[in-house]
């Protein structure tokens, strides 16, 4: 029999003898470990307790409905009746730079738009749908960006700064709400094939823990909705992983205040685990009545629809499952990316775009709202920027950032409303100007917390999503 070694007490946490293969069981991983303590040195990590709401909250859940590309907010949300009165003529406003220097005439929209509901809001033709819950949307017509190119644009609408490496929106409400259902992720993706422009970095924790960080769902390759979840006999899995969650525990341990990345690895791992039970139940539409499934439009002639119904109608499923967050991507099939980028044919690529995806988000508010969920659910159609009142050489239109239409609803929303304007063009942002810090302040007002307050401490100071700017926009609340 070996004989016991005695090491030093602050050398290892137990103190005593121990045996030499405990001795060397432990020192074998005794430069990981040194090589991991000094990267955890610069770690941020989280405080003591998670915060929660600062005040009561209107919302429970959001959806992001990303319009990934930058809807023409004059042929969409904001028409524009001097654009018809002058169309084919040269522009009359000062034109700032563009994207792409391709600057043509005065560009009138090629669709009508009609009033919709007991509130008359204008929208265009290109969603019928929509139109029916024109009553339930506020549309804000005063949006601005502080970028011209996609990856730039998205970074900022998707987590307040123009650069990677930020939280994104979602992760940030995952982090502060936590989350309903252990069994599922707090933050969720649904891909559907398209990728905004900057890459899956607009879904990241940035320096917040890698658990609130979205979790993909993969609706467009056709395979597993997320890989390697598939569940097998619980015990043939579970015998191994205790092992390892024993280990994984321990040596988060041994590393004090600088485990909360390890601790965050565990976490993700034990929800995976868990996962694998609830994520076939969760994506298994076949549940859904016949007469649901066909509302969401699954049984579309056009696939894209089909598809993004069952994005739409597998959101409402999450939803009710406790998801905090869920954002859809659009669908693969109208262009390779961005798919609402129209600088060369905005006619047809606007009326493909919007017959993807108008019945099925109509779906789901009116589900949303049969069910009792919509008032505690915040809905938010946006793209990245909006799109030039003057053509692009003669059918597109150019990236415009100065002003954008989006609509919000549910969830302590005023619906029925507009507010904000756009100029005689529709070119720039003038009354009740809306910044993306702003709608950021207003989401997390909307699901209770002061922007200000919801903070993250990292290299040294509080961050926070909205920086030093946004105020919450009170015209819009109900």
């Amino acid at each position: 029999m070996s004989e016991p070694v005695i090491l030093p007490t602050d050398t290892l946490s137990a103190s005593g003898p121990i045996s030499r293969r405990r001795a060397l069981q432990t020192a074998a991983h005794g430069f990981g470990w040194l090589a991991t303590s000094a990267l955890f040195g610069g770690e941020a990590r989280a405080d003591a307790g998670l915060p929660r709401p600062h005040f009561a909250p209107r919302a429970k859940r959001a959806v992001m409905l990303f319009m990934d590309g930058g809807p023409s907010q004059v042929d969409t949300l904001d028409p524009k009746t001097r654009l018809q009165a002058e169309h084919g003529q040269p522009f009359k406003m000062k034109i700032d730079a563009t994207q792409f220097d391709n600057v043509g005439m005065t560009f009138a929209s090629p669709y009508r738009f009609f009033q919709h509901g007991e509130s008359g809001i204008p929208l265009s033709e290109i969603f019928p749908h929509l139109g029916r819950c024109a009553d339930d949307l506020c549309v804000i017509r005063s949006v601005k960006a502080d970028y011209p190119e996609h990856a730039q644009a998205c970074y900022f609408l998707h987590s307040g700064q123009g650069l990677q490496g930020r939280p994104s929106l979602g992760a940030w409400i995952n982090y502060g709400l936590g989350t309903e259902n252990s069994n599922l992720p707090g933050y969720v993706i649904l891909h559907g094939g398209v990728i905004p422009l900057g890459g899956v970095e607009n879904y990241s924790s940035g320096f917040l823990p890698p658990t609130y960080q979205g979790s993909f769902f993969d609706l467009y390759s056709g395979g597993e909705v997320v890989s390697n979840i598939t569940p097998t006999a619980r015990r043939s899995r579970r015998d191994p992983r205790a092992l390892m969650a024993e280990a994984d525990v321990n040596f988060a341990k041994s590393l004090g205040g600088a485990g909360a990345a390890v601790e965050a690895a565990i976490r993700n791992g034990e929800t995976a685990f868990r996962m694998q039970a609830a994520v076939p139940e969760v994506t298994d539409i076949s549940q859904e009545s016949e007469a649901t499934q066909k509302m969401y439009g699954l049984d579309s002639a056009n696939k894209l629809t089909a598809q993004y119904g069952r994005q739409c109608l597998l959101t409402r499923r999450l939803l009710e499952r406790g998801v905090r967050f869920v954002e859809l991507t659009c669908v693969r099939g109208i262009r390779f990316v961005a798919p609402w980028d129209d600088h060369e044919d905005l006619k047809a690529g606007h009326a493909k775009n919007a017959a993807v995806v108008d019945q099925p988000i109509a779906a789901l508010i009116q589900d949303l709202k049969s069910r009792g969920m919509l008032d505690e659910t915040l809905l938010i159609f946006a793209g990245e920027f909006g799109r030039t009142p003057f053509a692009q050489g003669s059918r597109g239109r150019d990236h415009n950032p100065q002003a954008f239409s989006i609509w919000m609803a549910g969830g302590g929303i005023k619906g029925g409303t507009i507010y904000g304007a756009t100029d005689e063009y529709g070119y720039r942002a003038v009354e009740n100007i809306v910044t993306v810090h702003d709608l950021h302040a207003t989401i997390l007002h909307l699901l209770g917390f002061d922007h200000e307050r919801l903070t993250y401490r990292y290299s040294g100071r509080d961050f926070r999503l909205t920086d030093v700017y946004g105020e919450v926009v009170q015209g819009v609340l109900a």
